[in-house]
């Protein structure tokens, strides 16, 4: 008998009696009811038996394993424990493990959903169903049979309810279900109502009529739209580009191109209002002719000649009322229709310009802070970019092949990241890299200061000794030794830091975007000193807005073009060099360079707007072009990076370079020349004025003398434009915003690591409660078995008289 005990396996008895050949996983409403009741039933137990014995409850002793889904144990793991049938049994019947788990639930949890919404709606629902407050079975008594007559049942329950919701709520419902396409297509076919019933629910077949001819337009419309938003999609230069190129080089070099897009942007919002208010207004009032230069096509380099005297420069723009009704001056000045001030409509058109590009660039930095730096987000997500990045919506062969490609250099980028965060570096390693980077960055900025130097004493050589033949030619000197400088220092900024040798390819990068902000600033800084403080000395009796705007064009295009004989000649010989001579594969795109390259480009239109209001076009078509060259030459003669790395926040730091050291140099630049600097006195809307901002104040004069009653114009023109604690209060209110916005996602990202914790604490939690349940049934089955050995032991001793 003793034998026969202990050869048993020890079982979890619980009060509800298991049959053996019950193999259905539903359990019927009596018997969840009666294993939540022993579940609770166990655990006062386990309470009352530390209490009365004093156990102390102990760590639990190795791990269980992987917790999924919160809940799941994996069972029968080497070294984990196996718990017995009743034990699994509690943990099958668990609350959580009862949501969601059968089909006839979903269609319960959906039904209550269409009854509440029913109510809403003032609707009478069809009969007294009682709401759960989970998709359950046990509120429903159903003596036969619970796996099929109740979900038919509630099938038909829910086709009625659906019936009853009108055609898009009936859609969208359908469309959220978790259920097979199979199953929604039964209930759509079901739920769907007879056309002449319909007729009849409609009461009138006029109203139907109507309804049905206003729900076709509306669908018409919408597809009209939808077609010509694809149209516009397609227009577009980079739709079918980005793709390929962040499936190819991965999101470094995508990054780019998506800033080249974003600059794109920048420049088309910034010339709307200049032509809106500016070009097209002088372009219809156009002043008196001037004896224009014939066109020697040098002025595409230059911006001279038969340019100077058009709507592309400061000195082509009146300082007079545009559209009054006579030309004397004894007219009053509310006599005919109003007139357009063209002082004050140039002052506050750049103003407003510059205005909402700031907003806008505030705006995009902090949108792509948070896109890059998301709150909650997981580095590595190895799983999810396996399981969940393809798209099948994708049918064509190409879509499928470049989606692939994506996906590939996705997880190379991520294991590369994974691999770097694990190959820590010795303490001398460290020691004789950091050595090595400052002697570099001292090299570096030696560069820097000697381009500088370089620049200044140039430009004052250009100012003493003027070009007297070929003038126009001798003026492209001093933008192609800046070229020539901005194109060599970059690549001895690249064979320097070949000598540092980083592991991570992302701080090579962001040095490298260092090294060439530092250079371009320096020269830009240069240059800004020689147009507003030499040239303004040297060209008192001329329009010297004219020559800066001039100088600026001279700079873009040469900019342009050196980049486009670097993409077309320098990066194709280095190929051949490469892979020819020197046997190796082709090079790399040079992310600091190009985009550098951009910024400068963009600084330098921001620079020219108040004195060439047409520039940003040509940074339009600059920009549209060099898109083009840049792509053909990355798929011609560069290769994707040897070392895949994941340029998550290069967008965040594009947008930052771009708005504090660039705007925010570009608008010093332009708020000196317009509060210190005197304007022309031969040319431009401000020539009879002592500096540009006075146009404000010349206009509220104006009008206090032909309109008395609005004393408003003159506190509104003094505490707006000549009072300067508004603009500190903006400045102060914006720097602010930002503050906030960087502390709200700080304090974010800890309160969901304190969540995390807590999950993975629950989790814990969970664990030791069930080995603990497990361990007291243990007990109880060994105590019984204890007591049935010690029943059984006196039948199987003899007795001694038997002897």
């Amino acid at each position: 008998m003793w034998t026969v005990v202990m050869a048993q396996p020890l079982t979890l008895v619980l009060d509800v009696p298991e049959t053996p050949g019950d193999q259905d996983p539903e359990l019927s409403p009596y018997e969840e009811s009666e294993v939540h009741d022993s579940f609770h039933q166990l655990i006062q137990e386990q309470s009352r038996w530390v209490a009365e014995e004093g156990l102390e409850l102990q760590q639990v002793a190795g791990n269980l394993g992987a917790l999924a889904s919160g809940h799941q144990i994996l069972l029968g793991a080497e070294g984990g424990p196996v718990y017995s049938t009743a034990t699994l049994n509690i943990l099958a019947s668990m609350p959580s493990r009862t949501i969601g788990r059968s089909r006839g639930a979903i269609i319960s949890q959906y039904y209550n959903r269409t009854v509440r919404m029913r109510r809403r709606s003032s609707r009478p629902p069809l009969g007294p169903v009682m709401c759960s407050a989970r998709p359950s079975l046990r509120l429903y008594d159903l003596e036969l049979d619970p796996a099929a007559l109740q979900e038919e049942e509630k099938r038909s329950l829910l086709v009625k309810e659906l019936q009853g919701l009108s055609a898009a709520q009936r859609d969208h419902m359908l469309r959220g279900m978790p259920l097979s396409l199979q199953e929604k297509r039964f209930l759509r076919e079901k739920s769907r109502i007879p056309r002449g019933k319909q007729r009849g629910q409609q009461g009138c077949g006029r109203v139907f009529y109507c309804s049905r001819l206003r729900y076709t337009c509306a669908l018409a419309l919408h597809s009209l739209g939808l077609a010509l938003l694809t149209r516009l999609h397609a227009l577009k230069p980079w739709r079918y580009a980005l793709k390929q190129i962040g499936g190819l080089f991965g999101s470094s070099v995508l990054s780019y191109f998506l800033f080249l897009k974003t600059l794109l942007a920048f420049n088309a919002l910034l010339l709307l209002p200049l032509v809106a208010f500016l070009v097209a207004v002088q372009a219809a009032f156009p002043p008196e002719a001037h004896p224009v230069p014939r066109c020697t096509g040098l002025e595409l380099l230059t911006g001279g000649g038969c340019f100077t005297h058009t709507v592309m420069y400061y000195g082509y723009y009146r300082n007079t009322m545009l559209n009054t009704p006579c030309s004397s001056p004894q007219c009053s000045p509310g006599a005919g229709s109003l007139p357009y001030n063209m002082p004050v409509a140039y002052l506050f058109t750049v103003g407003a310009t510059f205005f909402i590009t700031c907003i806008t660039l505030v705006y995009s930095m902090s949108h792509s802070f948070g896109e890059s730096y998301r709150v909650g987000s997981t580095k590595g997500v190895h799983a999810i970019t396996v399981f969940c990045s393809w798209d099948y919506k994708v049918t064509q062969k190409w879509a499928s092949r470049l989606q692939r490609d994506n996906i590939r250099t996705q997880l190379k980028e991520l294991l590369a990241e994974w691999r770097l965060r694990r190959s820590p570096q010795s303490v001398c390693g460290r020691l004789r890299q950091v050595t090595v980077l400052a002697l570099v960055w001292l090299l570096c900025l030696g560069v820097a200061l000697g381009c500088a130097v370089a620049v200044l004493t140039f430009s004052e050589v250009t100012i003493q000794s003027p070009a007297a033949a070929g003038r126009e030619a001798g003026l492209l000197v001093l933008p192609v030794v800046v070229c020539l400088l901005n194109l060599a220092a970059p690549y001895l900024f690249r064979g320097l830091a070949t000598l540092e040798q980083h592991d991570s390819p992302v701080l090579e990068v962001y040095l490298a975007v260092c090294r060439n902000l530092i250079l371009k600033m320096a020269i830009l800084g240069v240059l800004c000193y020689h147009w507003l403080g030499r040239r303004v000395a040297t060209l008192q009796d001329q329009c010297w807005e004219d020559f800066v705007g001039q100088e600026l064009y001279r700079f873009l295009v040469m900019d342009f073009i050196f980049a486009l004989l670097d993409s077309l000649f320098g990066e194709l010989v280095w190929r051949l060099i490469s892979e020819r001579r020197l046997r190796r594969r082709k090079p790399e795109f040079d992310i600091a360079r190009n985009v550098l390259d951009l910024i400068y480009g963009q600084t330098l239109t921001w620079l020219g707007v108040l004195f060439s209001p047409l520039l940003p076009a040509v940074q339009i078509l600059r920009l549209l072009i060099l898109f083009q060259v840049k792509k053909a030459s990355l798929m011609a003669n560069c290769q994707a990076p040897r070392r895949p790395w994941l340029a998550s926040h290069m967008s965040t730091v594009f947008l930052t370079l771009l708005c504090f050291p660039a705007f925010l140099g570009a608008a010093i630049f332009l708020c000196y020349a317009v509060w210190q600097v005197k304007p022309s006195d031969t040319c431009g809307p401000f020539r009879s004025l002592d500096r540009m901002y006075e146009a404000g104040t010349v206009w509220k004069r104006h009008l206090e003398q032909g309109s008395p009653g609005a004393p408003w114009l003159s506190w509104l023109h003094w505490y707006l434009v000549e009072n300067t604690f508004f603009l500190f209060l903006v400045s102060a209110l914006l720097l602010a915003v930002i503050y906030l916005n960087i502390q709200v996602v700080k304090g974010q990202r800890k309160v969901i690591c304190l969540l995390k914790e807590q999950i993975r604490n629950e989790g814990e939690d969970k664990i030791f409660l069930i080995n603990r349940l497990h361990s007291v049934y243990e007990r109880k089955e060994r105590s019984r078995a204890g007591r049935a050995a010690e029943v059984a032991t006196p039948a199987l001793v003899p007795d001694a008289g038997d002897k």
